[in-house]
């Protein structure tokens, strides 16, 4: 229970670091582009890291102590790709001009002064864009927590890196729409915990058919989700905000720290 707690206590601070995010947005005018890219490339880092080294390897270890080298192995790719193939159906529903992983910078939006109304619709359906991306982003932060505690705190630094520039992408047009900073916190907050959410549905619905398999072919989709959020969101985006090298100086900084941390757990 304790573990439970724990997990549910470590995505409930990944999802609400969108928060950090808007807090951003009414303290600076402009974007810290380097910043931004070195920590998305940073980010991604730990994440391809981790799912390739270490979530994937336990899931194929789990499935195929479970069920035999042969199909457990299959199930594990099978997995691995079901959870990207999951997460690029999502993204593909969510309409380029909402969704939140599309490059916005906060002088850019300022300039651009579009109608009250329209900058209130852009908030709210990026928030509601987060919050559909968050759901799978929860579960995945959660079951990895429960199932490896020491992978916990780099997978949530990871998760709370790229949920910050989502809180940006809320905050700054609700905030230019009606003026009220209180507001704007308020969609980025609560768009952020939509992953405590699907932590919590998506272990109430699991719960009573736990077992080795299907953590199994959790954490193979974790890995999936993961490295997918990696190649199709966060590489871009740094790349965008920032010089080339910039991210990928901060894409290998995200490796050699994952590595590093889980050599002193050995």
């Amino acid at each position: 229970m304790n573990n439970v707690f724990f997990a549910f206590l470590l995505t409930l601070l990944a999802g609400l670091s969108t928060g950090i995010g808007s807090a951003i947005a009414f303290l600076c005018r402009h974007t810290n582009r380097k910043f931004l890219s070195v920590s998305l490339g940073f980010s991604a880092g730990v994440m391809i890291y981790v799912s390739l080294i270490e979530i994937f390897v336990k899931a194929q270890e789990s499935l195929t102590a479970e069920l035999g080298t042969r199909l457990g192995s299959w199930i594990t790719v099978i997995s691995f790709f079901g959870g990207m193939l999951v997460i690029a159906i999502i993204d593909k529903l969510i309409p380029s001009g909402e969704n939140p992983h599309e490059v916005k910078l906060m002088e850019q939006l300022e300039q651009s002064q579009p109608q009250p109304a329209r900058l209130m619709r852009m908030g709210f359906f990026t928030a509601l864009a987060i919050a559909i991306h968050n759901f799978p982003e929860g579960l995945a932060t959660f079951v990895s927590a429960l199932q490896e505690p020491a992978l916990a705190i780099p997978i949530v630094v990871a998760i709370a890196i790229h949920n910050i520039p989502e809180g940006i992408a809320v905050s700054v047009p609700i905030y230019q729409a009606t003026g009220s900073r209180a507001k704007a916190f308020r969609y980025s907050f609560l768009s952020g915990l939509a992953e405590p959410m699907g932590a919590l549905v998506g272990w109430l619905l699991l719960r009573p058919v736990m077992n080795d398999a299907v953590f199994g072919v959790l954490f193979a989709g974790v890995a999936g989700i993961m490295v997918f959020i990696s190649f199709d969101e966060l590489l871009p985006a740094a790349r965008e905000y920032g010089e080339h090298h910039l991210s990928l100086y901060g894409l290998i900084g995200g490796m050699v720290v994952m590595a590093v941390s889980l050599l002193l757990f050995l």
